[in-house]
């Protein structure tokens, strides 16, 4: 089987549209959008084979995507919980004590950075930076910033999870 046969016709159609936005000679381009895609219709995660599939399609090495799904933390590469947490622990976020939420999170959920806990629900992450220092300290929950958080805000925003 071809790699690219991994991809359904509806991703094709994604990545053929931000091909559109850059030149015929930068599909690399696409990578980011492409990737994001991939990992939205596999359950959150990237696999090596899909890595291919989408290096395939681009045209490009695989090495070059493979260099963008390991650099940025919006890209998981092992299966994840349907809820995935990011934690901010930069330099804003530390000064605002993300340490009591860290803790907070592994208290409630029973899991450590990294973990999913076992009913495969949550996966929590620590991240470098979610871009929410005036609003320190704060977590991305599936691409929803929670901010200004307490320990008992957190405990609310995990009671909200279905």
């Amino acid at each position: 089987m071809n790699a690219i046969d991994l991809l359904t016709a509806e991703d094709k159609k994604v990545i053929d549209h931000w091909l559109t936005k850059f030149p015929e000679d930068r599909k690399q381009s696409a990578v980011l959008a492409a990737l994001t895609r991939v990992q939205e219709t596999n359950g959150g995660w990237l696999t090596a084979e899909l890595m291919d599939a989408v290096a395939d399609y681009l045209q490009i090495p695989k090495i070059n995507v493979y260099e963008v799904a390991t650099f940025y933390s919006l890209f998981y590469l092992e299966p994840v919980g349907k809820y995935k947490i990011e934690v901010c622990t930069n330099i804003s976020c530390m000064l605002c004590d993300s340490d009591a939420i860290v803790e907070r999170l592994q208290k409630r959920l029973g899991i450590k950075l990294g973990e999913t806990t076992p009913d495969g629900k949550v996966t929590i992450k620590e991240v470098e930076c979610i871009a929410a220092c005036t609003a320190a300290p704060a977590i991305i929950v599936n691409g929803i910033y929670h901010e200004h958080l307490t320990p008992e805000k957190v405990d609310k925003v995990l009671d909200n999870l279905r």
